[in-house]
């Protein structure tokens, strides 16, 4: 199984991405409350790996939930989050959704965003 970043309900702390696999897994991430990155991710897509190592940096170095979504394996949820392209991120803080960015971006701009909600 794999783990999430910060700490969940148990008060465990985590440091890698989490892969969701269903509306109910991942709505239960977001309620948890804190701040939750969603990877809508696929294997194929070249951007989706240039941007693997970053969103892992992120699970690791962050208090953020980071979740990764295939969207080939997951097509209703990533419908559900109107998602068109690969890779798109969604950010939610306190059980909202706050920001959607589409296409792969540097670190540093996904750390800040992370740390905007986080504070």
């Amino acid at each position: 199984m794999a783990t999430t970043s910060g700490s969940d309900s148990s008060g465990v702390s985590h440091d890698e991405p989490v892969h969701v696999d269903d509306e109910q897994a991942l709505t239960k991430l977001v309620e948890g409350g804190g701040v939750v990155l969603v990877d809508f991710y696929a294997d194929w897509c070249g951007p989706c790996q240039m941007l693997e190592p970053v969103v892992e940096t992120l699970a690791d170095e962050t208090d953020a939930t980071v979740a990764k979504v295939d969207v080939d394996a997951n097509q209703t949820l990533a419908s559900t989050f109107g998602v068109r392209g690969v890779p798109t991120l969604v950010l939610f803080a306190d059980g909202e959704q706050v920001e959607e960015i589409v296409g792969a971006q540097p670190e540093e701009r996904l750390r800040s965003l992370v740390e905007k909600y986080a504070a």
